[in-house]
């Protein structure tokens, strides 16, 4: 999952949130120097992470995509399902959606000591950006998933991906709806809800 689900299933607290962000973040720290609070934050977004990857419905979106991108197939979903997420929130909660975002990042910049640089770096730009607003559109997704490429270091065809996301976009949210249930109700949320006739 990306930024915004990994955020959503944090509890609503600044250690729990930067630890559940710190799974992308976390090459070269010592985790045995952390807060209870953060490392349970860790521990959690590796759990989101294994169980996303391991779901039938993921695994079968993962095919939908052409050969040369297959391979940051997962990268893809990541942030499209936070789109989902986003588009789809007044299904999932009662918490009005921008007063939830402008808590996040309230929470990212209050918590900016606890971060190692580079995530302070990229929590930074998430809010002064408001890279979650972005994502409800594919087009702000598309953005993003380039960006992402223009970071990859080796010779890739990972950029333009957002051409078969748009392709194949009512695949992937029928992916979605199939798999996003199974992860809230794996991974309760204190502002989330399992859907009905979701």
């Amino acid at each position: 999952m990306n930024f915004f689900a990994h955020l959503v299933l944090a509890q609503p607290t600044v250690p729990s949130r930067v630890g559940n962000l710190l799974g992308d973040f976390a090459r070269g720290i010592d985790t045995q120097s952390l807060s209870p609070e953060i490392y349970q934050g860790l521990v959690n977004h590796r759990r989101v992470d294994h169980f996303t990857d391991q779901h039938p419905a993921v695994r079968e979106l993962k095919a939908c995509f052409s050969p040369q991108r297959r391979r940051f197939a997962g990268i893809a979903l990541d942030v499209l399902f936070d789109h989902y997420l986003l588009l789809h929130w007044e299904r999932f909660s009662e918490v009005p959606k921008q007063s939830f975002i402008r808590e996040l990042y309230r929470d990212l910049d209050s918590g900016q000591k606890l971060m190692p640089e580079r995530m302070q770096q990229v929590t930074q730009r998430i809010s002064a950006q408001d890279w979650f607003s972005s994502y409800e559109e594919l087009e702000g997704v598309a953005y993003a998933l380039d960006r992402i490429a223009s970071r990859i270091r080796f010779q890739h065809r990972f950029a333009g991906v957002g051409k078969e996301l748009e392709q194949n976009y009512q695949t992937f949210e029928q992916g979605f709806e199939s798999f996003f249930p199974d992860l809230i109700e794996e991974f309760s949320s204190p502002v989330i809800k399992t859907p009905k006739g979701f």
